[in-house]
């Protein structure tokens, strides 16, 4: 018995030493958890058709470029993510999730930059399907400020350990991660907010969820 505490705990030792190998572990069981809810999904085809116009909104969106980071560093869209945030507050978080998981799918299949499954992981689904979590609160702006920094996690994440060899002689994985991501995402937050409050936001929720009751 002391034999086998002994060799279990020299594994959680050496997991836990190893961040790549446990980050790999949260990342998937973050995805198994959300598969098991979305197994639990009801789709009709307005639904449907929804998510599928949020998801090309979405993408149009992110092609209208406000700003390019040189070397490849990253983007800010016109707000590419109101989409999926109009998708969460008006079904809730679970078809918000969905949502953004099938956008970062459908962005890797379209544009992709594979150095390693795990950063794939960390680059595309994992981050768009934290915007959904905005779908939990009833404040819009905090909702939107909450998932979007959830999506920076995930960016963040990605660039410390699979795009730190970017960095400037001198600099640390973790400052040129913090700028990078911190610039591209806070960028497309301080737009996305700009947008709910200037567009018709609140009117066009309770339009949709008007719709949703009456069918």
């Amino acid at each position: 018995m002391s034999n086998f505490l002994a060799t279990l705990g020299e594994n959680f030792k050496t997991l836990f030493s190893s961040p790549l190998t446990l980050i790999t572990l949260i990342g998937c069981a973050i995805l198994l958890i959300a598969f098991i809810k979305f197994k639990s999904l009801k789709f009709d085809s307005k639904l449907v058709a929804r998510i599928g116009l949020a998801i090309a909104l979405a993408f149009i969106l992110d092609m209208l470029k406000v700003y390019t980071l040189p070397n490849g560093g990253g983007s800010i869209s016109l707000g590419s993510m109101i989409p999926i945030l109009l998708i969460s507050f008006i079904y809730g978080p679970s078809i918000g999730l969905f949502t953004g998981f099938l956008f970062g799918v459908l962005k890797l299949i379209i544009d992709p930059y594979i150095l390693n499954p795990i950063q794939v992981l960390f680059d595309y689904p994992l981050p768009f399907m934290a915007v959904g979590v905005a779908g939990f609160f009833k404040n819009k702006y905090l909702g939107a400020t909450l998932g979007m920094l959830l999506r920076f996690a995930c960016h963040f994440i990605s660039g410390v350990i699979f795009f730190g060899s970017y960095a400037p002689a001198g600099m640390s994985p973790i400052i040129y991660s913090l700028a990078v991501n911190g610039f591209a995402v806070g960028g497309e937050l301080l737009i996305c907010l700009a947008l709910l409050a200037f567009l018709p936001i609140e009117q066009l929720i309770k339009t949709l969820k008007s719709n949703i009751s009456l069918t």
